[in-house]
């Protein structure tokens, strides 16, 4: 599959890729490197990943990461109840000893999380890990033996080799600084909010019933609010709320009535701060300026 096959597949399911995704994700899939999306929240790094699953016809398996996540919650940890049931089962038995031990340590009692269940998949799943930057430095280091050999290390069970190289998306989102070791074993590419052909593109895309005048009032009109000083742009997630919003309510031209208009923006504007910035005034100038 060419870049260029690969982006039209994307488009089929409804995601539309910039040339440079294309040609990145393609190179990653091509070289079996991890690809590294980074961006601001809600520009649709998380979808490359859904999407890619679908055109692969695969499994996606995803690790949501977060402050405080450690090994136990992302590749694996035992089940110690069943252990300590079959440690009283055993002994009641007569049993005693490495017999024992060799079979609660095994994978009867494994329990597989994201990282260990991607690598034990019997076809290539994708692999998701989202918002890396969001987890603590400490865990980054957990993810270095599986990025670079694709290998897990159970001390009571040894190195688990991967059964399939599954396909590897992170994203960030600038939280913090990633490390250079953890950047080195991985492709690149940056996501930004799309341009106003694109996002006309996804648009009719997702809504193909849309009228050509509404859809352009609607992707101009969520431009221009980017543009504003805002806490929480809105993203491609809330530009399609809005549209639908507008669509559920009859709505064929944004002017036609503030009221609707302002409330519609529940859609689009996720803080009080944000709704503060923006009262009806300013969304009737912004319209205006779009009708």
């Amino acid at each position: 599959m060419t870049w260029t096959t690969l982006q039209t597949a994307m488009a089929d399911h409804g995601y539309i890729a910039s040339g440079d995704l294309a040609m990145a994700l393609h190179l990653s899939l091509s070289l079996g490197r991890p690809l590294l999306l980074e961006g601001a929240a809600g520009v649709g790094k998380t979808e490359v990943a859904r999407v890619l699953a679908a055109v692969k016809d695969t499994q996606l398996i995803r690790l949501q990461c977060y402050e405080g996540l450690d090994a136990a919650q992302a590749i694996y940890e035992w089940n110690y109840q069943r252990q300590l049931l079959a440690i009283r089962a055993a002994s009641e038995d007569g049993e005693t000893g490495k017999a024992v031990e060799a079979r609660i340590f095994s994978d009867e009692f494994l329990l597989e999380r994201p990282l260990l269940k991607a690598i034990r998949q019997d076809k290539a799943p994708v692999l998701l890990i989202d918002e890396i930057d969001r987890a603590d430095e400490e865990f980054e280091a957990y993810l270095l033996e599986i990025l670079s050999e694709f290998q897990i290390t159970i001390p009571e069970m040894g190195t688990i080799m991967a059964t399939t190289r599954p396909m590897v998306i992170l994203t960030a989102n600038g939280t913090r600084d990633l490390s250079d070791a953890l950047r080195r074993r991985c492709l690149y590419a940056h996501v930004p909010y799309p341009d106003h052909e694109t996002e006309l593109s996804i648009l009719v895309t997702r809504y193909p019933d849309i009228t050509d005048r509404l859809c352009a009032q609607i992707v101009g009109f969520v431009q221009a609010l980017r543009k504003q000083d805002l806490e929480k742009k809105p993203g491609i997630a809330e530009m399609l709320d809005f549209a639908a919003a507008l669509m559920g309510l009859g709505v064929a031209d944004l002017t036609d009535d503030p009221r609707i208009l302002q409330a519609s923006l529940a859609t689009l504007l996720k803080t009080q701060m944000d709704r503060d910035a923006i009262p009806t005034e300013v969304a009737q100038r912004l319209a205006g300026k779009v009708a």
